[in-house]
């Protein structure tokens, strides 16, 4: 089963649909309990925090959306 994740991007241009990407898993401890949080590698974009238990096994994507929001991006990455 895929799993879809959205990640923010400052920069325009930086990636287009149909890339392949890797992703870093970053842990964060919050009051909500452990977090983590994925950037796609060389930090061309960040996700927002997840619960722990909705992390990624497989950290190698394929974008399938990119969709422009004022000053950013939001991109869409599918994960096998």
């Amino acid at each position: 089963m895929a799993k879809v994740i959205d990640f923010k991007m400052e920069r325009e241009g930086l990636l287009k649909v149909g890339d392949e990407v890797d992703v870093e898993e970053e842990k964060l401890l919050t009051l909500q309990g452990m977090m983590v949080y994925y950037t796609i590698i060389p930090a061309l974009a960040m996700s927002n925090n997840m619960p722990q238990s909705q992390g990624l096994t497989n950290f190698h994507g394929k974008v399938t959306k990119i969709e422009p929001s004022g000053s950013a991006s939001f991109v869409t990455v599918e994960f096998d």
